[in-house]
């Protein structure tokens, strides 16, 4: 929970919140918090938002569906500006991009390469498998885990004896099968980000 208190609103009582992704960390959009707002996410556990252009306290979803659900609310050190870490149940854009950050350069960020992976090994999962390897993968668990065993071998092996563009090569390798062999019992790297974590604690 975040103290409204605590938020050093600007003049127009607002604060900017920027949206991020729970699971991936990118970053979906921009928008502005008045106390109202803030009160109100932290109350309905969705995000809500002040539109300076309406004039108006608005809920993201509240007409397209895509809620954004929050995880955890976070501020800043000069206490005037919020993070929401949330999981969004679509598109985070009107314009039906997944971010408000859709124009100017679109290469992905490296923080963005599992996620992008994910995204792809889903929309691969109906592909017919005599056309896609990714489909293969899906519908055969024991040959991708076997997979997963040579990629890991080779990485291995790259590493004692070859180059590093050829280790970054196989570990692009294992963990692009690992991720497939995760999505055919329907896990996520998510899945592994948490146990990770909770070994942290």
């Amino acid at each position: 929970m975040v103290d409204p208190d605590l938020i050093a609103f600007d003049e127009r009582g607002l604060a900017p919140c920027i949206v991020q992704d729970w699971r991936t960390g990118e970053v979906l959009t921009l928008a502005y918090m008045n106390r109202e707002a803030l009160d109100r996410t932290q109350a309905s556990g969705e995000t809500w938002f002040w539109s300076r252009s309406r004039g108006e306290l608005w809920h993201k979803g509240a007409t397209s569906g895509n809620v954004q659900t929050v995880r955890e609310l976070r501020y800043d050190c000069d206490a005037d500006a919020v993070l929401a870490l949330v999981e969004p149940a679509g598109p985070a854009c009107h314009t039906g991009e997944r971010t408000c950050f859709h124009n100017g350069d679109r290469d992905p960020a490296p923080h963005e390469a599992l996620a992008t992976l994910e995204r792809t090994v889903a929309e691969r999962a109906n592909a017919n498998p005599d056309e896609s390897y990714t489909a293969r993968l899906l519908r055969d668990p024991a040959f991708t885990g076997a997979k997963v065993e040579e990629e890991a071998e080779e990485v291995a092996r790259a590493v004692r004896e070859e180059s590093d563009e050829r280790v970054r090569e196989e570990a692009a390798d294992v963990l692009y099968h690992l991720g497939v062999l995760l999505a055919s019992r329907g896990l996520s790297f998510e899945d592994a980000f948490e146990e990770l974590n909770g070994r942290r604690r």
